[in-house]
């Protein structure tokens, strides 16, 4: 058992068609929603001793946006029947442009889903037919402006940068679009080349290419410098918020190393030095959930120095960075003399701060942030 309250993600594993950048674990049997449900239902079940309460839900995939009200209002009923659910809780989920309505919006906020995450990605419709996606602009605008006319005061907008093609006076453009409509969060995320993916393939054909180390940087620096200037609060590397209370509450779990459990194909979850994942199989999730098997494929126990490294790697990826004090309570070690030649160098480079308890990131040290880690 855990005292801090942990986040609760459910991976809704369906999707009409396939992007072509995306490794998500989907499938585009759709059919099988009604039994996938009822499974989920029982896996949640499953855990109900495991967590002494949740005070986030985020649900993803996928494209959680083609369940029913019905099968929706099935799900939160479970979670709140078999688990300890905080009152204040931020419940979030993912929606596709064009599958929603004001109406929809309005049965959604009815169930206690407090924020949603629209995947808008471009408002271009050539780069949005080159990703693959179902929606185009003019759908992109209309969600957004239906999920406002429904009474969404915590809205998030996920755009991707780097897209082939694409030039940075397109990003700028499209970054400026967006903020009209001054959603409370973005996350603007690298395309990235991820195997198995088409995108991979076609890169290794020719027929697309991957940006520079220079580009990369271009585009970082550039969404960093065109949000802030708009008041957005860059709080992770690919995270802003326009206010802090506007932050991710359940992705924080993630960078802060908090529990969290996952329901669903392919979920993951985290309690104190033990993660265990499902199998990445609707067909093999819906053979064993319902008889009651367990859907666990493999677990880790993590030693004390992996989780010093993980605690380094998601810290450092955030504008707070590391709380010296609570890294040396945990770990029993004081991390500026454990490391000191190395942080002193990359303070020296200005890609690291130390202020007020903490080791934080620069802006220049976000954008290598996955290198930090290995200080």
């Amino acid at each position: 058992m855990q005292n801090e309250k942990a986040g609760l993600y459910i991976h809704i594993p369906f999707c009409q068609s396939k992007c072509a950048y995306c490794n998500f674990y989907s499938v585009t049997s759709v059919n099988l929603i009604p039994q996938f449900v009822a499974a989920l239902i029982k896996e949640i079940k499953l855990h109900q001793r495991q967590f002494d309460a949740f005070d986030t839900v985020y649900i993803g995939g996928g494209t959680p946006s083609l369940l029913s009200f019905g099968q929706l209002s099935e799900i939160l009923a479970a979670i709140n029947e078999f688990h300890k659910l905080d009152k204040e809780a931020e419940i979030t989920m993912e929606v596709n442009p064009g599958d929603v309505s004001v109406e929809y919006f309005k049965l959604l906020i009815s169930l206690g889903i407090n924020r949603l995450n629209i995947g808008v990605q471009s408002f271009d419709d050539k780069i949005l037919r080159f990703l693959g996606r179902r929606h185009n602009a003019n759908e992109a605008h209309q969600a957004i402006m239906y999920a406002r006319a429904a009474g969404f005061k915590n809205l998030g907008i996920d755009l991707i940068y780097g897209v082939y093609g694409q030039s940075i006076n397109l990003w700028k453009k499209t970054l400026a679009e967006a903020t009209t409509f001054r959603p409370e969060h973005f996350s603007c995320y690298e395309l990235t080349l991820e195997a198995s993916t088409p995108f991979y393939k076609r890169y290794h054909e020719n027929k697309i290419k991957k940006l520079t180390e220079k580009q990369q940087k271009k585009f970082f620096f550039t969404t960093a410098k065109e949000l802030e200037k708009v008041g957005y609060i860059h709080y992770e590397v690919s995270n802003f918020a326009r206010k802090n209370n506007f932050k991710s509450r359940h992705n924080m779990k993630y960078w802060k190393h908090a529990p969290y459990l996952g329901i669903g194909p392919a979920a993951h979850s985290f309690l104190e030095n033990r993660r265990w994942w499902n199998v990445k199989s609707a067909k093999d999730y819906l053979n064993n959930v319902p008889q009651g098997i367990s859907p666990v494929e493999s677990e880790e126990i993590l030693t004390a120095e992996q989780l010093k490294l993980e605690t380094l790697f998601l810290a450092l990826r955030t504008k707070d960075g590391i709380d010296l004090r609570a890294y040396q309570k945990r770990f029993r070690t004081d991390l500026l003399e454990e490391k000191k030649m190395v942080i002193e160098s990359l303070i020296n480079s200005k890609l690291l701060e130390l202020k007020k308890g903490f080791l934080r990131p620069t802006l220049a040290g976000m954008a290598v942030a996955d290198s930090l880690a290995l200080i």
